[in-house]
């Protein structure tokens, strides 16, 4: 069935005028006449048929128009739901992120998005860096919130949020609390150590090898940095961690702090999407709100 000349039927049905029908669809009078003429022979039935100055519906006209009036009503459901779509009200966003701002930015972040925009369907998923960027790589999330400076792959675009300062944090009793002691003397400690691929432990080695020291014994290696920090804590080691991760213990004077003379370390927080495709209007839309919050 010819659609076109479909709804220009179903525009002369609604409007019971040609003349009004050839106004709205911006065609001639004519062109309306031959298209319904089309149709007619098309489908081998009679649908118009002249009442005075105006037409009216035979009975096949009106069957074939109850059924056309549910056809475009679908179609403009439909306009609207992908304006949604693309406009990024509705449909689904997957965001990858490590640790730190899976557990201390993105709860605040996600509650502001999901106000503004609440049909959309958000998952999160936490990993250490190297897992989040993969998962991203592999289409398994449409954006990832990483801390730390990892070199991404060249498929991956990178934009820095913000930067917050990494600090070395022991528990209350350790000799070095609250001191200011030398790198290669706090080196000498035994360290908590995030595991491979996290980006907090890439940090600390390029610490050391910049100053030419060697890497600490690790005495305990956990899969996360609560779980790090709450070891510390719990009376063992020394971490390395991003000071949004520790500064509510150091406050409650749960860890205590070890200031450190060495070449400043910030951890970057960076949002990545992958090179050379647009955002979706989900990602986007939200892309926009973290980097307005920061």
């Amino acid at each position: 069935m010819n659609l076109h000349a479909l709804k220009i039927f179903h525009t002369v049905a609604r409007s019971r005028s040609v003349t009004r029908a050839s106004e709205t669809l911006r065609i001639s009078q004519p062109a309306v006449t031959m298209q319904i003429r089309n149709l007619e022979k098309e489908l081998g039935l009679v649908l118009l048929a002249p009442k005075g100055r105006g037409i009216w519906l035979t009975e096949a006209g009106t069957f074939l128009a109850a059924h056309a009036e549910r056809l475009f009503a679908l179609e403009q459901e439909l306009e609207t739901l992908v304006d949604d779509y693309r406009a990024g009200r509705s449909g689904t966003l997957r965001i990858a992120a490590t640790y730190l701002p899976a557990n201390f930015l993105l709860p605040s972040w996600i509650a502001a998005y999901k106000q503004k925009f609440a049909e959309v369907r958000l998952t999160q998923y936490t990993g250490n860096a190297q897992q989040s960027l993969e998962r991203l790589e592999r289409y398994e999330a449409d954006i990832a919130v990483i801390g730390g400076g990892i070199s991404a792959s060249p498929r991956l675009t990178r934009s820095v949020l913000f930067e917050d300062p990494m600090w070395f944090v022991v528990p209350p009793d350790h000799s070095h609390a609250g001191k200011e002691v030398g790198l290669a003397d706090l080196l000498k400690e035994t360290f908590i150590m995030r595991e491979e691929g996290s980006s907090t432990r890439e940090m600390l080695l390029a610490l050391c090898r910049m100053s030419s020291l060697a890497t600490p014994d690790i005495g305990v290696e956990l899969g996360g940095m609560n779980e790090a920090v709450r070891a510390v804590a719990a009376g063992y080691g020394v971490l390395f961690a991003s000071a949004a991760e520790v500064r509510e213990f150091v406050e409650r004077g749960e860890v205590v702090r070890v200031r450190v003379k060495h070449p400043e370390v910030k951890n970057p927080i960076a949002v990545y999407w992958r090179e050379g495709e647009p955002l979706s209007g989900q990602a986007a839309a939200f892309v926009e709100l973290i980097t307005g919050r920061v």
